[in-house]
């Protein structure tokens, strides 16, 4: 080999060493950065010095193992204050969620460092003061998620320095001021800032298209809010008082009111004396009428049998109504509960089930559920007192009885029903611990929020899949799936779904923008709810139960946020588990079926949709998810007892 082409392969050989060096010490700084961010803030991380970073919980290396790209521990029970010189020393970071945490002080004064910074999710802590300057220098960043801390100060014009930013959530802080009125983030998609109530001024022209829950809580006003109130014009100066002459003012006294204004008072006054004298007449009218009788189908129209008393704040009473008795008869005979699913196994009536105590389970545009424990706890059953809705009572008949019809382990059964023109009960069977949305969100009376491991979640969402498969198998759709729709069994594997077919008997009367967390986008009319729209409908349940956010218009107390849309915008460029709720976020042996679930969600809640798959494909991947996850969990809890 001649001696230009031996030097040249030395001088590879001692570049390539003098990388390979280069990137071991690279990594060596970056473990002794992170045990210092340990020692700090979290003792109890499991990572060991003598071990690869890489290696490492919530900790993930690039491709060649050479440097830290990932520091990701939402939920780690991390507590107290970050030092400088721990995370800011990461300078290879490209992605830092220290999430639903306990963290205090000030954001780390050195984050300016980690320039390759994509995405910082420090939401849910207690972090205080100001967004250091450092973060301005981050111009890779695209989403920032500073919510629920103490964070203070005014936001700053140099947040124009972030062009990449598309996600912005400051909401729930102490921040002051007013908004930059010059604030340009041209790729900003999803932003918040509510719950400053110190920040004060008008919305900024490129944010006045954000939606009005963006600004809720603070001062703000313009944009989609009210509109600013005008200031007060600067008063005059004074200028010399003119008198008028004694005649005019005299004058001015005597000419309040012109002869036209009080020939009108009059021409009023004498119309609504007419009508007032009309409406007595047709009143006493009608009262002779009732008093010499009519047919007893009449009489059902305006029967009022039940009447329901609030005893205490989370107890209701329901009792018969003594007034007018004479008007619970009808043509058929005396109004009664119409059992049609069989006797039940503790025999009850309606005078029976009208004298239980029961307590309220939810409220909903449907009506109110309450869980009726019959007299000496014989039975306990639900009752759904629906909302009024004005139907005849064969079309309610027949549709109940289709409903009843409708027998699936995972579909909650109906038993009876009671119709009236004021009244409307429906009875089925009480199951389950609890309503979905009480166990994700909290609330929902005795209810408390759950700790729902993914593998539970997904056997819940099975369940739901396969009773929303059986609906569409018969020929019907729900029409009104929602977590506070789905009842979760008492071991948290399994749940039923409620208020099937509902939505169509009653639908027309309610409001579109009272469901628009769940609603797929084309629908029009709730009576009219296709199969692909209960899909829509379930995916954003999947979403819910995967992030743990509840949807726009879902929870009382919640904001809620349109859950297709920002789990589109947080996944957009990679599929992040940083949209993944904080509880099952650090179960890895699950990170892929979790992943799997996420996309088969998004996929369910597509815009157009013959792209959104059926309900019978839904629940069979479903099934191939919640298997895997078993299978990885018991190879987990095995390799744990042997080690």
């Amino acid at each position: 080999m001649p001696r230009a082409a031996v030097g040249v392969v030395v001088a590879l050989l001692w570049c390539a060493a003098l990388i390979g060096g280069g990137a071991e010490k690279d990594l060596a700084a970056d473990a002794a950065a992170l045990l210092a961010f340990r020692d700090a803030v979290g003792p109890r991380l499991p990572w060991a010095a003598a071990s690869s970073p890489c290696g490492w919980r919530g900790v993930r290396c690039d491709a060649g193992g050479g440097r830290v790209v990932a520091l990701q521990l939402p939920g780690a029970k991390l507590v107290g204050r970050v030092p400088t010189g721990t995370v800011g020393n990461l300078t290879a970071l490209r992605t830092l969620s220290l999430r639903s945490n306990a963290l205090s002080g000030g954001i780390p004064a050195d984050i300016g460092n980690c320039g390759e910074l994509r995405a910082v999710y420090l939401q849910g802590n207690h972090l205080a003061g100001e967004v250091p300057e450092g973060f301005f220098s981050l111009l890779l960043l695209q989403r920032l998620d500073l919510s629920h801390n103490r964070i203070t100060g005014s936001i700053s014009p140099e947040f124009n320095k972030l062009r990449r930013l598309t996600t912005l959530y400051l909401e729930n802080n102490s921040l002051n001021g007013t908004l930059p009125v010059d604030l340009d983030l041209p790729k900003l998609q999803l932003f918040n800032v509510s719950n400053n109530d110190q920040l004060t001024g008008a919305v900024p022209a490129s944010l006045a298209g954000k939606p009005a829950n963006a600004f809720i809580g603070t001062g703000l006003c313009g944009g989609p809010l009210s509109p600013c109130a005008n200031p007060a014009p600067p008063s005059p100066s004074p200028s010399p008082e003119i008198t008028p002459p004694p005649a005019a003012a005299q004058d001015s006294k005597s000419s309040k009111l012109s002869g036209g204004a009080i020939a009108g008072i009059a021409v009023g006054a004498a119309a609504a004396l007419l009508v007032a004298l009309a409406v007595i007449v047709v009143l006493c009218f009608k009262r002779g009428r009732r008093k010499e009788g009519r047919p007893a189908a009449d009489v059902d129209e305006d029967a009022s049998p039940v009447s329901v008393t609030v005893a205490r704040a989370d107890k209701v009473e329901v009792k018969r109504s003594r007034s007018r008795p004479s008007q619970q008869t009808t043509t058929s005979g005396a109004k009664k509960l119409v059992f049609v699913g069989g006797e039940p196994d503790v025999p009850y009536d309606l005078d029976t089930l009208l004298h239980a105590s029961a307590e309220v389970l939810g409220k909903g545009w449907l009506g109110t559920t309450y869980r009726a424990t019959l007299e000496g706890g014989a039975a306990v059953v639900a009752v759904k007192r629906l909302r009024e809705a004005p139907i005849a009572e064969r079309e309610f008949r027949d549709s109940v009885a289709e409903l009843a019809a409708l027998r699936h382990e995972n579909l909650a059964p109906l038993r009876a029903y009671f119709y009236s023109r004021d009244e409307k009960l429906l009875v089925s069977d009480f199951v389950g611990a609890g309503a979905l949305s009480s166990l994700l969100h909290g609330g929902g009376g005795a209810v408390r929020r759950a700790r729902l491991g993914f593998t539970s979640r997904a056997r819940i969402a099975l369940a739901v899949a396969r009773g929303v498969a059986f609906i569409h198998g018969a020929g019907s759709s729900h029409g009104n799936i929602k977590s506070s729709n789905i009842v979760v069994n008492r071991t948290h594997d399994g749940a039923y779904v409620t208020d099937h077919g509902l939505a169509q008997l009653l639908g027309a009367a309610v409001p579109l923008k009272r469901v628009t967390g769940y609603r797929a986008p084309e629908v029009s009319d709730l009576r009219r709810a296709s199969r692909e729209a209960d899909v829509y409908s379930f995916g954003v349940v999947l979403l819910e139960m995967l992030t743990g956010r509840p949807p726009a218009n879902a929870v009382p107390g919640f904001d809620g946020v349109d859950l297709p849309q920002w789990v589109r915008a947080v996944v957009q460029e990679e599929w992040t588990a940083e949209v993944f709720d904080a509880s099952i976020a650090d179960e890895a042996h699950a990170e892929e079926e979790m992943m799997r679930l996420l996309k088969l969600a998004v996929k369910c809640t597509e815009q157009r949709p013959e792209l959104r798959p059926t309900m019978a494909e839904v629940a069979a991947r479903i099934e191939h998810i919640v298997d895997t996850a078993i299978r990885n969990a018991d190879v987990d809890d095995f390799e744990s007892v042997s080690q």
